[in-house]
């Protein structure tokens, strides 16, 4: 296609997104080889598109999409940016996201796959913060940037004017951006006589805020919502898995399956039938001997010693202590520890339990010292559906999740209430949060000390301490006592027997 043909095509699709995406792309071709086109979810909003712009009215078009988990949302905000940009002269724009990180290594990296692949990128210049026109004279005024939002600086959204001409905002993931950015925006595109596309994505995370607002009942947005099983590139085993895992009525199944928001704000963390199955499960105690440990730090707490050993959370007894302090509790773990020959003790060591810890080493014992708010190991020994976690604490709820699927708990309504109370959320990054044991009180419930105490179990990975004959574990003491060079020879001692 020469120079003159290519300018008169674009200008026929100006009003027609779907049209640009079907011809401005070598599709069948290259790394495209086997593609088709454009998903229907994709296509259903390009018409939608297509269909208010030739409406003819002065009002801005609006389209709001919540869907489940890699679905293509950024594929579909590339191909905005890029009709947008080369259908109409002196387009201008700007498109954010929750992060800075997600806006810089996914928005605008997916912007520059589609950039390549145009048949009209030479008419246009993808610069690390923004894709403007060619021309030099026109670059300032023909041109759509990248804008990291900031709710101390929000000038970057208010000056949005361009008047008789074209504006594109575009917000990707925008459950997670806070709602001054959207009023701001909102305020801008007060312009008459022009085109005005305003199109926002995300995962539906949040029950509150300006993105669940364009769901609501009489909302003027055109909205889309989108399941990843329809999709034809997603994993569906993976989403299987998280279906038979989580409940297909869950509502993490909902947000990152069923494109639909949460019953409530935040979200359950357990499944009831997992934990139910768990405590009518019957298993070997085989494995490393975890002591984990929840220090109280209110009154009405209670300090919390939880043995598992593997799959077995049942066998061994939790010891629960109110009003015992420090030191005490150290001797306690103590005795635990030599009764038990655990093969690892994990403290709780935030806040009061560091003194917990302290003691404990002063006893001259091991002993991890586990922050709850620490960084995630990224890595854990039960399988956790390749979730990404915000802190340590929700990591090691993620692994307790996992286990239950094999598990045994103690049948007691306690450890049931607790495990169902625990809440999460996502945070900006799109990480898993689990509601804080201090907002819970405040909402009036229970604090769940024995679960935090299994949780720490979890913590880090262990090894039975144990020499193993025939697949038995033999106990080898730490106190050998004297060492005697000579006595195997004479048949004295043997370690074995010494145990």
């Amino acid at each position: 296609m020469n120079d003159e043909a290519l300018l008169d095509w674009l200008a026929s699709v100006k009003d027609d997104p779907q049209a640009f995406v079907e011809g401005g792309f070598p599709w069948g071709e290259g790394v495209l080889r086997g593609a088709i086109g454009p998903e229907p979810w994709q296509s259903g909003q390009q018409e939608s598109i297509r269909q208010q712009l030739l409406a003819g009215n002065s009002l801005p078009v609006l389209e709001a999409t919540a869907s489940g988990h890699g679905v293509g949302k950024s594929c579909e905000t590339a191909w905005l940016i890029l009709w947008a940009i080369s259908t109409c002269p002196d387009c201008r724009g700007v498109v954010t996201a929750n992060t800075e990180t997600q806006l810089r290594t996914k928005t605008w990296a997916e912007l520059g796959k589609w950039y390549n692949l145009f048949i009209g990128r030479d008419l246009f210049k993808l610069s690390p913060t923004a894709i403007f026109s060619a021309d030099k004279d026109r670059e300032r005024t023909w041109r759509i940037d990248m804008v990291p939002w900031s709710e101390r600086n929000t000038e970057a959204f208010a000056g949005m004017h361009n008047q008789g001409r074209r504006i594109l905002v575009i917000f990707d993931e925008a459950s997670a951006i806070p709602d001054i950015i959207w009023e701001v925006a909102e305020g801008a595109l007060t312009d008459a006589d022009t085109q005005i596309i305003w199109a926002v994505f995300g995962n539906p995370t949040r029950n509150t805020g300006r993105f669940k607002s364009c769901f609501d009942p009489g909302s003027v947005w055109k909205t889309t919502r989108v399941d990843n099983r329809t999709v034809s590139f997603t994993n569906k085993a993976q989403i299987a898995r998280w279906i038979e895992s989580y409940g297909a009525d869950s509502d993490f199944v909902r947000i990152r399956v069923l494109g639909q928001f949460p019953r409530q704000g935040e979200m359950e963390f357990f499944n009831a039938k997992d934990i139910d199955e768990a405590m009518g499960r019957e298993v070997e105690p085989f494995g490393a001997l975890a002591l984990g440990v929840d220090v109280a730090r209110f009154g009405t707490n209670f300090s919390v010693i939880f043995p598992r050993r593997g799959r077995d959370a049942r066998s061994l007894p939790r010891q629960r202590y109110q009003g015992i302090s420090t030191v005490d509790l150290a001797q306690k773990i103590s005795e635990a520890n030599r009764e038990l020959r655990a093969d690892g003790i994990l403290i709780d060591g935030g806040g009061v339990g560091g003194g917990v810890v302290d003691q404990v080493r002063h006893l001259q014992l091991h002993c991890f010292d586990v922050q709850f708010g620490g960084k995630p190991m990224r890595f854990s020994e039960h399988n956790t559906q390749g979730e990404v976690y915000a802190n340590k604490r929700a990591e090691m709820y993620g692994s307790l999740r996992a286990w239950l699927r094999s598990g045994a708990l103690p049948n007691d309504l306690d450890i049931r209430k607790q495990l169902l109370s625990i809440t999460y959320t996502f945070n900006p990054k799109d990480e898993i949060i689990l509601t804080s044991k201090e907002v819970m009180m405040r909402e009036g419930k229970e604090s769940p000390d024995d679960v935090d105490a299994l949780a720490c179990t979890f913590a880090y990975p262990l090894e039975p301490k144990a020499v193993r004959f025939g697949g038995y574990p033999i106990e080898v003491p730490q106190d050998r006592g004297e060492y005697h060079p000579y006595a195997m020879l004479k048949g004295d001692y043997n370690p074995l027997e010494a145990a």
